[in-house]
């Protein structure tokens, strides 16, 4: 599974924040309900339309961005 199938970025929904494709629920939000202490089942309970996958999307995006934030710099 690559997160680019999932994640999205359009200027229109949440000011451009990466979202879970065809909802208007960001990484952040689901990052935040992750550190909070939800498990996975906990929020595809409050948010059906979710997968694991989704999930899973969201911490592969954010691994990938720290990655790019982590790497030195371009000689």
């Amino acid at each position: 599974m690559r997160f680019q199938d999932r994640i999205t970025i359009k200027p229109d929904v949440r000011s451009g924040k990466p979202c879970i494709a065809g909802t208007r629920i960001t990484v952040y939000d689901v990052l935040e309900y992750l550190a909070g202490g939800m498990t996975e089942q906990e929020i595809i309970k409050d948010f059906p339309n979710l997968t694991i996958d989704d999930i899973r999307a969201c911490l592969a995006f954010a691994a990938a961005r720290e990655r790019r934030l982590a790497a030195p710099p371009a000689a």
